[in-house]
């Protein structure tokens, strides 16, 4: 039995994660990073104080009881697997892992924050397979900081090799998510509050996001969402109209990139934060070949870290 351990320190949550891979488990642990109420949200050398003071406790929830069975460590060393990609909070969870893997004597793999989504979602839906198989498939990264349509290609050194093609012109998914629910009164991060809101609004929106080459524009739905504020309308309402915007913004990037690629057959993996909200996977699920993470593997977490290491030290998923 070989044990890889994962390690991510995100800008909302402080994760580790354990993977058996005989087992083909994963044991996770997790703490959001503490935001005073009304705040949208940590600076980055507030992050890195509260990841270091938490980082002991999610490893030691994980049971492991000492390092020796540990095989390698994987963590997340910046937001996404692109060149010059940096956040200061990462820099916990490296030097965490560095210190683990110089005490026990087993290497280290690094990779990113947004990787480790994908990989925790293919987990998740059960699509680990198309790593194995060298098959291509469109990968969605939405959260806080991110709102990626991603192409990801399997790749020998680095698992999946990642390129970029559209993102949020403004605003992310996750922001708009946080911005309406604190406009509404909801505790940060709002997404669970906000979805429950939603489920009580009985009407139905059809909403045109502004787009360009595939890319998206959130900031006039958070205008739209003010307006409807200011107009006394039902905070049930104004919720729904924000998740069925982000519902109908991921739809276009979807739709214009399977078309920008000739291949409507393509899997999708959707990962990140927001698409846990079952309101907005509905209608992907009804017209794409689409694949969600349970939500446990939606939100921050290390298990893509630790499976990487899993990958990168030669084990069969």
């Amino acid at each position: 039995m070989s044990v890889y351990l994962g390690i991510d320190t995100s800008n909302y949550t402080t994760s580790s994660a354990v993977y058996d891979s005989e087992a083909k488990s994963i044991v996770g642990s997790r703490l959001l990073l503490p935001v005073r109420e009304g705040e949208l949200g940590l600076r980055q050398s507030d992050a890195l104080f509260h990841h270091t003071k938490q980082l002991p406790t999610v490893i030691r929830e994980l049971g492991l009881g000492s390092f020796e069975k540990i095989s390698a460590v994987g963590v997340s060393e910046k937001p996404r697997s692109e060149d010059g990609s940096y956040m200061p909070c990462f820099l916990a969870g490296v030097c965490a892992a560095e210190i683990i893997s110089s005490v026990s004597s087993v290497p280290v793999y690094k990779a990113s924050h947004q990787l480790g989504h994908i990989l925790s979602a293919l987990y998740s839906s059960g699509m680990l397979w198309l790593i194995e198989r060298e098959k291509r498939f469109l990968a969605f990264h939405v959260s806080g900081g991110t709102t990626d349509c991603l192409l990801a290609e399997p790749d020998r050194d680095d698992i999946l090799k990642i390129s970029r093609l559209s993102a949020s012109l403004d605003l992310k998914a996750g922001q708009l998510v946080d911005r309406v629910g604190l406009m509404l009164g909801l505790s940060f991060p709002c997404g669970k509050e906000l979805e429950s809101l939603a489920a009580a609004s009985s009407k139905s929106f059809s909403p045109k996001p502004f787009s360009r080459d595939g890319s998206i524009s959130f900031s006039g739905a958070e205008n739209i969402c003010k307006r409807m504020l200011g107009d006394g309308e039902p905070y049930c309402d104004i919720a729904g109209f924000c998740l069925s915007y982000i519902e109908a913004a991921i739809y276009k990037m979807t739709e214009h990139a399977l078309n920008s690629l000739g291949d409507s057959s393509l899997p999708v993996i959707y990962a990140g934060g927001v698409m846990s909200d079952r309101l907005i996977r509905k209608r992907l699920s009804e017209n794409f070949d689409a694949h969600f993470s349970e939500p446990e593997f939606s939100c921050d977490n290390a298990a893509g870290v630790a499976l990487f290491a899993a990958i990168k030290r030669g084990e069969r998923l």
